[in-house]
């Protein structure tokens, strides 16, 4: 058992997650390291992936983005970005599709084992006049998609979906928000030998607690699709190995577990930055509660008289403290970031002012912003160095 303070948890996970202040080289790095950097079009400030890269890499070109897409050194899954490196680990995803509600993947299969023309008439097209849009696909369904949602009657959508799930095609770009489809085995490494199940839970677990540092049972070693085959046998030879230890943070009860690589690193240098609220070091909100005291939920489906901050609150990272949140959105036709409010937690340093004036200014700087319009709403303890 290794006792550790809450503030030294804090630092394997602040450091698992690549944010304190070690900066990657590339786009790449990063998602290889994270596993996944989650997909999302909503951009008041940036798109979650781009600002997710930000966090580590400071301003960067986001067409590197696109360009190691475009390379296949990365894909799309499941509303993420991966890596094609662990291709072999979402492979065994997209042979297991569809698993989870046995109601819903008995739905699907009954749905494309009705509409088998319809499927082949898509890959088809794919493979014949391919990569193309959506739209550029007609609706042939014989049997139409009913299950109560949003998306009942969108059989393009639907057919599409199913089958990037099932690995037999990929997006292979964007035009707008619109996405690009092509066959999988034009863009990915089809030919490559499967990992065995025993490599692929192995991966999982291990990868899944070095990405947290340290975290309780439950929190990490899942892929998309679930609790991959194997896991806890996984699980048990890692402890064997002593890669997986077990850990007391003081002040919080309960199992949690460490990644020994992780612990035994070295304090990296501590920074201050804005994250996204799809960043995996706040995406578990009770996790962010538990060991940040952290209270965070992101209010944009909240009804405008019922929210507490705003439409799209960013946290703020300084060292190994959340420490506060802003809402801004970025004004692109003029070039201003506007900073409607700021929040700083009950514990905030007030000497963290100049840090988070900075960080903002990095922010809006990578935008392209021209200037920056700070509202009414920050702490009077930093507000000397926000409004400089």
């Amino acid at each position: 058992m290794i006792e550790l303070s809450c503030d030294d948890a804090r630092r394997a996970a602040v450091a698992a997650q690549l944010l304190d202040g070690r900066a990657p080289a590339t786009v790449t790095e990063v998602v290889r390291a994270l596993g996944s950097v989650q997909v999302d079009p909503v951009a008041s400030v940036a798109r979650a992936e781009r600002m997710v890269l930000f966090s580590r890499l400071g301003p960067y070109d986001v067409s590197e983005l696109e360009t190691a897409l475009e390379r296949g050194e990365l894909f799309e899954y499941w509303a993420h970005i991966v890596a094609t490196s662990d291709y072999g680990i979402h492979r065994e995803a997209m042979r297991r599709y569809p698993r989870g509600d046995l109601t819903r993947a008995r739905y699907i299969r009954e749905w494309v084992a009705a509409n088998a023309s319809f499927r082949r008439y898509v890959l088809r097209e794919l493979r014949r006049r391919g990569p193309l849009l959506s739209r550029d696909l007609e609706d042939r369904s014989t049997v139409p998609w009913h299950t109560g949602g949003w998306n009942d009657g969108k059989g393009v959508g639907r057919m599409l979906d199913i089958l990037w799930f099932g690995g037999e095609i990929t997006i292979v770009g964007r035009e707008g928000n619109e996405r690009v489809w092509d066959l999988a085995s034009r863009r990915l490494p089809q030919d490559e030998p499967r990992w065995r199940q025993r490599e692929v839970a192995n991966a999982v677990v291990e990868r899944g607690l070095r990405r947290h540092g340290v975290a309780r049972p439950g929190q990490f070693g899942r892929m998309f699709d679930g609790i991959p085959p194997g896991a806890e046998a996984a699980w048990r030879g890692l402890v064997r190995e002593g890669v997986v230890v077990p850990v007391r943070i003081a002040g919080l009860d309960g199992e949690w577990w460490g990644h020994r690589d992780v612990l035994g690193r070295a304090p990296g240098p501590r920074r201050t930055t804005l994250l996204s609220p799809f960043d995996r070091l706040v995406y578990d909100r009770e996790r962010a509660s538990e060991l940040f005291g952290f209270d965070y939920r992101l209010e944009m489906y909240v009804a405008p008289a019922k929210r507490e901050y705003g439409y799209y609150v960013v946290p703020i990272l300084h060292g190994t403290e959340l420490i506060g949140r802003v809402d801004a959105t970025f004004d692109r036709p003029g070039a201003v970031l506007r900073v409607d409010g700021v929040w700083a937690e009950r514990n905030a340093p007030a000497n963290a002012g100049a840090a988070v004036a900075d960080a903002l200014h990095k922010l809006g700087s990578w935008r392209g912003a021209e200037r920056m319009e700070i509202g009414r709403r920050v702490p009077r303890m930093w507000a000397k160095e926000l409004r400089a």
